[in-house]
């Protein structure tokens, strides 16, 4: 049975995790949902190089996105600077830093299922809508959202899942204070490091229970939709 001691020292982290995983798939929701529609609907030259820098942090090391962020977003770095002197602003070892990293992290896999289901909108039924005067941002609300959501929200979900694990980028912005940028994943490191076992079993546990289920959520909402988009193959 579970030591009461051992309860603090999961459910902050937890707690923790799941805000920086809740604001962070907010914000990759909806960067990834609009430039998945802009990058369905566009035709424009550059869309392949624009669909690469997004996709690019979902294959480049953590620690390397969290050098990124502390380049750009440092107190030295120019953006971070400009973020400190104009609004008193400093995302280095904070919750917002955390925030930003998780959202970097989590943004593919928002923006990937996003575009490919907008793209299996059969465009025959966008056009009988704008035919019969649905306005743009009505064919995109009452026809292509509706059709789109369920690889829309397996997308989300799976960004939280990620957002919810993040370890390397948000260690490197965010650092490791307890109950302000330590989330479970940084938790469980340290707890290792420490020697603490129980704190790291019950923690790991936790978190592979959450992310299970998350994942099992995201399998429900893939569509599954062999044929192709709406009877084009």
């Amino acid at each position: 049975m579970t030591e009461p001691s051992l309860l603090p020292a999961v459910l902050s982290p937890l707690s923790l995790s799941l805000k920086v995983a809740f604001w962070a798939t907010a914000l990759s929701s909806a960067l990834g949902i609009g430039l998945g529609l802009y990058l369905a609907r566009s035709q424009h030259r550059v869309r392949n190089l624009l669909d690469t820098l997004c996709t690019l942090p979902l294959v480049l090391p953590p620690t390397v996105l969290g050098y990124y962020l502390l380049v750009v977003f440092g107190s030295q770095g120019a953006f971070g600077g400009w973020l400190r002197q104009t609004f008193g602003v400093n995302l280095i070892f904070s919750i917002e830093g955390a925030i930003l990293a998780a959202t970097i992290v989590s943004f593919p896999l928002v923006f990937k299922p996003a575009r490919a289901a907008f793209e299996s909108v059969d465009p025959r039924l966008e056009q009988a809508g704008r035919v019969l005067g649905v306005s743009e941002m009505g064919v995109i609300l009452r026809i292509s959202l509706p059709l789109a959501w369920r690889g829309i929200m397996s997308g989300v979900t799976l960004g939280f899942v990620r957002a919810l694990g993040e370890f390397g980028a948000t260690l490197m912005i965010a650092g490791s204070i307890p109950g302000k940028t330590q989330t479970l994943s940084i938790a469980i490191f340290e707890a290792v490091q420490a020697g603490r076992d129980d704190d790291a079993h019950l923690m790991a546990i936790v978190i592979s229970l959450v992310c299970i289920a998350l994942l099992l959520l995201a399998g429900w909402l893939t569509p599954r939709n062999p044929g192709g988009k709406g009877g084009h193959a």
